[in-house]
């Protein structure tokens, strides 16, 4: 063996050992739909920290915030078609491919912390068959804080919303503007304060977080604490890509998840009082709805629980009935 050879034959071997760690390592992109302020993102900042420092950076997650590589509507389907590997979204947004993803936007059914433990309790097994069908997996669910509405006038009762155009954010919100008599219009949060200078919208029911995060009360001056659901972020996977994954690394994404889940209904239930309060003190009248209007929208809640029920068929039927046995 001649000695250039020998020493071609070292340096190989060298570039083989030393390039196994980069074949080990995987990186991921995973796009979201809203901006660093919100918690969910500062959740999912922590999520992607922590996969990283469990697998030793051999699995690494880019968070791309505010819609900044795919637009809230085109999350799910990258992540499905494995565009992204992994991707937040609003559950509700897929209520026209199955009705139970809309079961947490249901108005009234849930509208406290405790009930929307036990209706997610009661329905996650459903939505993960229902995601699995389409080659993705649940890895975790946060609630938003309850949903409540943004007015520039105060609200005695749902007359006073009749013929307004009201932000609807996906199909329980535009069928809720509907039965109030106002007009649905189709706004993602980012255009918030853009639709609402140009007059494209007068009205809006959303949780306190985004009504800080779009600064409201440049818009508005009245909110009305409605509480009426508490709506769900969940945070999906290209279930080729999760288990293409090696096994520590799946547990590693698994066990970081659970601990996103746990943290962020907490950081949820606390952001509800913190962003009420920021809400008061950049001078929006922040007040309980009046005895009428709560008497109405309970109707409302009523008439769209029966119509989900409809929809959702037999196995709709059984979730809520496993849900509200587990809150009696």
């Amino acid at each position: 063996m001649t000695k250039h050879f020998s020493t071609a034959l070292a340096g190989a071997a060298l570039l083989a050992t030393t390039a196994l760690p980069a074949l080990a390592q995987t990186a991921w992109d995973m796009p979201t739909p809203y901006g660093d302020s919100v918690f969910h993102t500062q959740n999912i900042q922590q999520f992607a920290e922590d996969v990283g420092e469990a697998t030793g950076g051999d699995l690494t997650i880019t968070v791309h915030s505010a819609g900044s590589l795919f637009a809230h509507p085109e999350i799910k389907d990258s992540v499905r078609r494995g565009l992204a590997p992994v991707g937040e979204v609003l559950m509700s947004r897929l209520a026209n491919e199955d009705a139970v993803f809309s079961v947490d936007s249901i108005p009234f059914l849930a509208d406290n912390y405790d009930e929307a433990r036990a209706l997610w309790e009661a329905s996650r097994p459903l939505v993960e068959e229902k995601l699995a069908e389409q080659g993705l997996t649940l890895l975790y669910a946060v609630p938003w804080p309850g949903q409540s509405l943004y007015t520039q006038e105060p609200v005695e009762s749902t007359a006073d919303l009749e013929g307004a155009a009201f932000r609807a954010y996906n199909t329980a919100t535009e069928r809720l503007a509907q039965l109030m008599g106002a007009v649905p219009t189709q706004i993602e949060t980012g255009d918030i304060p853009t639709a609402f200078a140009t007059g494209r919208v007068d009205a809006m029911i959303t949780s306190p977080s985004t009504g800080v995060s779009s600064q409201a009360w440049d818009f508005t001056d009245y909110y009305t604490d409605t509480q009426a659901w508490l709506p769900k972020n969940m945070v999906i996977v290209n279930s080729t890509a999760f288990d293409g994954l090696p096994e520590e690394q799946r547990q590693a994404v698994l066990d970081a998840a659970a601990e996103a889940e746990t943290r962020g209904w907490e950081m949820s239930e606390a952001e509800t009082a913190e962003k009420i309060a920021t809400l008061k003190e950049n001078g929006m009248t922040v007040a309980e709805p009046s005895e009428t209007l709560s008497g109405e929208l309970s109707e409302i809640g009523h008439t769209m629980t029966q119509e989900w029920l409809e929809e959702a068929g037999d196995e709709g039927a059984a979730l809520i009935e496993d849900y509200r046995a587990a809150t009696e």
